[in-house]
């Protein structure tokens, strides 16, 4: 690819971005409209079907997340621009059909085209930012952007959401969507230069079927869980399947010459503790937004925008901390930032294990803003770990691992969160839901402390030596590393 212009750089870096916050929104903008969602498609419900609201949340988090990584590898392989267009085209169209869906299963179906669209956008995206900017120092100002523009538009997806739902109802959360993509769409027509690897991956169907069979029939068996029951044979059926899906994955991937995930990467403490942090801080994140969402609204009463306006502090704190992490990433690594995001996120979590449904508000305000200030400083070691050291040609995949961790870690947080709470709700919603939800609390606690463990234990020396000694010893082609600086 050409060198291009320092304007045209940022201009790419600005078409990507935008891509990236309607995905990141998307994630976050719909967990205030659940309520209303349910009380539109069943009037006479309180909350409606807890079970049914999670699957709007994780029909689409599910499907991104069992497609990302193919979408950076048919990225490498026919072109990021033209996988990137095809994308947005697919994620427009899928949000014009979630406004208009006549019913709840038709919304799910939606939300399920939206996530296919979404899984060409964010691993491709990074794939052309990787190959745009060269000069390591600017990569990582860049990543930095890209990181900081995950946090912001997660973090913004409640207060915009509570603002459109209360002003024109919960059909609009998904207008937004569609100018961004289309102006996207043909900006990235006219700027965005095309790109490939210049020895891309196979496809790999059966690792792709195997993955998407993992994250599928775990999800589902969860949330179903409650009302199939835990030890049921749907259940037992679907964790089944899950295990034995994990156990071939992890046999065959590791004999194949070009395996869907690379196996051997694991192996960089650096780049393992980055997907677990992930996972872990993104399902912190999910059931944090799908407990709130339903206490708000279901137990205080609050309307769409008063439990949107509430969230502001955290969107606030995010947008303040999601660049200084970037920035802090650039000049003293990674360790910090994460430091910070787990005793943060800690923190906020222990704020709410006490929940009661006469609260005090300053105590809701103030475990946002602590929750917002830590998962601000979240995302830029996490894209800046996973990318740095990764073959260049391959940045469309190793961008894929850092996003499938992130939505994995999203989709368990509703799934689980939601599924244990549901579990021990006695009386209804409104009655019992803020004494079932201690134990969603303190399973946040836990998420929130594994990422300061991780933190600490994954941005060592020893930890380096690993990723140094994981690298070294992977083939010539293999070798050319992308460094963040």
């Amino acid at each position: 690819m050409p060198e291009l212009s320092a304007r045209r750089r940022l201009l790419v870096l600005a078409i990507c971005c935008m891509s990236l916050f309607i995905v990141g929104l998307d994630n976050t903008i719909v967990n205030v409209a659940l309520p209303s969602i349910a009380h539109a498609f069943d009037p006479t419900s309180l909350g409606g079907d807890v079970s049914s609201l999670q699957w709007v949340v994780d029909a689409y988090v599910v499907v991104l997340a069992s497609l990302l990584i193919l979408g950076g590898s048919m990225g490498d392989r026919f072109g990021r621009r033209r996988v990137f267009q095809t994308g947005l085209a697919l994620f427009t169209l899928g949000s014009l059909a979630c406004s208009l869906a006549p019913g709840l299963g038709w919304l799910i179906g939606a939300r399920m085209l939206q996530a296919v669209g979404g899984s060409m956008l964010n691993p491709v995206a990074m794939g052309i930012i990787t190959n745009t900017f060269t000069d390591p120092k600017e990569r990582a100002r860049a990543i930095g952007v890209w990181g900081g523009t995950v946090g912001f538009s997660m973090a913004l997806g409640p207060v915009v959401g509570g603002l459109l739902v209360g002003a024109v109802g919960w059909s609009s959360i998904f207008w937004i969507n569609i100018p961004v993509g289309l102006a996207a769409l043909v900006l990235a027509g006219r700027f965005v230069p095309e790109s490939r690897a210049p020895r891309p991956r196979r496809i790999d169907p059966f690792g792709q079927l195997a993955v998407i069979t993992l994250l599928g029939s775990l999800t589902y068996g969860i949330i179903e869980a409650p009302k199939a029951g835990w030890g049921s044979a749907q259940s037992l059926t679907c964790f089944g399947l899950a295990a034995a899906a994990l156990v071939a994955l992890l046999i065959v991937e590791s004999r194949r010459e070009e395996p869907l995930i690379e196996l051997r990467f694991f192996r960089s403490a650096p780049f393992s503790g980055a997907t677990l942090i992930a996972i872990s801080g993104f399902a912190a994140l999910g059931g944090f937004l799908f407990l709130n969402t339903l206490y708000l609204q279901d137990v205080r009463d609050f309307s769409a925008l008063r439990a949107g306006l509430a969230t502001l502090p955290m969107a606030l704190a995010t947008v303040v901390c999601s660049p200084l992490s970037g920035r802090l990433v650039g000049s003293r690594g990674p360790r910090l930032p994460l430091v910070v995001a787990g005793i943060a996120m800690t923190a906020s979590s222990l704020l709410m294990v006490g929940l009661r449904p006469d609260t005090p508000i300053w105590q809701l305000l103030l475990a946002y803003l602590v929750f917002g200030l830590g998962f601000g400083m979240l995302n830029a070691p996490i894209t800046n770990t996973a990318v740095s050291g990764m073959p260049r040609a391959q940045a469309g995949v190793a961008a894929a691992v850092a996003s499938t961790s992130r939505q994995t870690g999203q989709a368990l947080g509703v799934a689980v969160i939601g599924s244990v709470v549901t579990s021990a709700v006695v009386g209804g919603l409104h009655a019992g839901f803020a004494q079932a939800s201690h134990v969603g609390w303190w399973i946040m606690v836990g998420c929130a402390a594994v990422v300061l463990v991780l933190g600490v234990a994954t941005t060592g020396q020893w930890a380096r030596g690993t990723a140094e000694r994981v690298f070294t010893s992977a083939p010539e082609e293999k070798r050319a590393s992308v460094s963040a600086g």
